[in-house]
């Protein structure tokens, strides 16, 4: 058996928790390659125009893995730290049945509804029953598992927070889902311009989800996101320790347009930029609006030091 795993949405948070758990079974499994032009193309052969990019990412790397393996793993996650996440996690598995219906995709997931019935490991419990694997080996395989993703969201927390303390670089947090941030194709090259710019991106995703999400509440008590609210508190836990925050976000992405206003809005003292990308090439116009915000940055940071 092997099974296919796409390099897009949910991986780039729980990346540690499924590939510990397959090797702890000894199952073989394949990642899709990082994302390039030639994924988003593919993909959006498969998505409707009004389809977010992040969406036409997926189905690019469901495309590439649609002949390379027995299983897609396709986890259904509703809800984070007791509140929801975007409807697409929750979706998938019947996105990519009816977009691949032609291919006879077998897929292989997991539910976890963030309530008592469907709790993640629960929901482990009854794949390891699919898969026909010990109860009490697929306990085991979670528990090391679960173990090695706790311990690697502590150590890139830690390490935010050490460059956040050591760098005497202006720092620019950066606002941006797992997804986004992460992906080869959305995030890495705004990480570049800001390096290339002298300036020190700080990752907010990489920052405890716990700690964030309940610092969020001093901003707004109703916002139902998840992972917003992750970037919210996040904000609010250090906007006084950074010089700037760049939004990032992807284009069409209804929870960020609105959670990215707010954060305009309320964050008046700290100068925010908006950044949305797109599945258009070209990065002049990007290039070109870091340059001009990190001149503010470094003006700002000049006169305080008068």
């Amino acid at each position: 058996m092997k099974i296919g795993i796409p390099r897009a949405l949910l991986y780039y948070k729980n990346e540690k928790l499924w590939t510990k758990f397959f090797d702890e079974l000894g199952i073989d499994y394949i990642i899709s390659p990082e994302t390039t032009k030639e994924t988003i193309e593919n993909g959006s052969k498969y998505a409707i125009d009004e389809t977010c990019l992040p969406i036409k990412i997926f189905l690019g790397h469901i495309d590439y893995l649609k002949d390379k393996c027995d299983y897609i793993f396709l986890p259904r996650i509703e809800r984070a730290q007791d509140r929801e996440t975007c409807l697409n996690f929750r979706a998938q598995y019947d996105l990519v049945k009816n977009a691949f219906r032609d291919y006879n995709l077998n897929i292989l997931f997991y539910n976890d509804m963030g309530h008592k019935e469907h709790k993640e490991e629960k929901a482990f419990k009854k794949l390891c029953k699919y898969l026909h694997i010990k109860k009490s080996i697929g306990k085991y395989a979670y528990k090391i598992a679960k173990q090695t993703q706790m311990y690697y969201e502590m150590f890139r927390s830690e390490n935010q927070e050490n460059i956040l303390k050591s760098t005497k670089k202006p720092k620019v947090l950066i606002l941006a889902h797992a997804y986004n941030i992460g992906d080869k194709y959305i995030g890495e090259p705004i990480i570049h311009m800001l390096e290339k710019l002298g300036v020190q991106p700080i990752i907010a995703e990489y920052f405890d989800h716990k700690k964030c999400v309940k610092e969020s509440n001093k901003v707004t008590k109703t916002l139902p996101w998840s992972y917003n609210r992750h970037l919210v508190g996040a904000l609010e836990l250090y906007k006084d320790a950074v010089d700037g925050a760049v939004i990032l976000t992807t284009y069409p992405c209804g929870p960020d347009s609105m959670c990215n206003d707010m954060m305009v809005r309320d964050y008046k003292d700290i100068p925010l930029i908006t950044l949305t990308i797109d599945a258009q090439d070209g990065s002049a116009g990007l290039e070109t609006r870091l340059e001009s915000f990190t001149d503010i940055l470094n003006y700002k940071r000049n006169n305080n030091n008068e």
